[in-house]
């Protein structure tokens, strides 16, 4: 097995890698939505969105496998990087840098692998949409133009997050006009002037002179407590039952 070489330019590619906070985030449908895509244009069964860090390669999108990252020495993709255009391997047993590698002669048992680098407007090769076969293969020209496409898309979102947690951050340490409070956008906890996030009834709490209590309204208890929803269901309609019984068998006690 030969191990990809360290790009020249390794840490500018790991600090703009770094700059997308993208590492251990939970899947999403847009990234899904791509690699789903590429299955099925390259007909293979396996697709990553794969981003090289600099011990390991992780995905954030994957179809056909279950792993989430390999070592970066077994990677295919860290020696896609290394150039703008795509690495087609048609048979890896057939290639002198992969045919010892573990994941050609164990799972998921690569032969055919065509990566497609992730190219940042600064040249930087963070990653790559790529897919994969168990047997030998090759692109038509028109899946290798629907597959540069794809990985330029996969680009822009990761992109657009960058200028999204920039955006917010900006903001959030801004002076504020008085009487604006930050609060994130998902958990809705506020930041106070040390720049923590605490939740809001705390927040409010150490400013105003506010007591708060606790309860769970409605929409929540259906989604956290459905348990306790299905048991008040069914007790409810077990009294109604009983009532409705009750009622035959003494029609006259209900009777004004």
């Amino acid at each position: 097995m030969q191990p990809a070489l360290i790009p020249e330019n390794e840490q500018e590619r790991l600090k703009a890698l770094s700059e997308y906070r993208i590492l251990g985030t939970r899947p999403e449908q847009s990234y899904d939505d791509i690699t789903r895509m590429a299955s099925l244009v390259c007909r293979t069964p396996i697709s990553l969105i794969s981003l090289v860090d600099s011990k390991r390669q992780w995905f954030k999108s994957k179809v056909g496998i279950t792993a989430d990252e390999t070592p970066r020495d077994w990677s295919f993709c860290a020696h896609a990087i290394h150039n703008d255009q795509p690495l087609i391997v048609t048979d890896a047993l057939k290639d002198e840098r992969f045919v010892d590698n573990p994941l050609v002669c164990g799972d998921p048992k690569i032969r055919f692998y065509a990566g497609f680098p992730l190219n940042n407007d600064e040249a930087h090769r963070i990653g790559t949409l790529c897919v994969i076969d168990r047997r030998p293969n090759h692109l038509s020209e028109d899946q290798m133009q629907i597959m540069e496409a794809l990985a330029r898309q996969v680009v822009v979102f990761l992109d657009l997050r960058k200028r999204s947690i920039k955006l917010l951050e900006s903001f959030c340490s801004s002076d504020k006009p008085p009487g604006m409070i930050s609060t994130c956008s998902y958990c809705r906890k506020a930041r106070d002037e040390r720049g923590h996030w605490i939740y809001l009834d705390q927040f409010l709490s150490q400013r105003t002179n506010l007591n708060f209590s606790h309860g769970i309204c409605d929409s929540c208890i259906e989604e956290h407590f459905p348990e306790v929803v299905e048991a008040w269901t069914t007790g409810l309609h077990t009294s109604e039952h009983e009532l409705h019984q009750a009622s035959q068998k003494n029609p006259r006690d209900h009777v004004s």
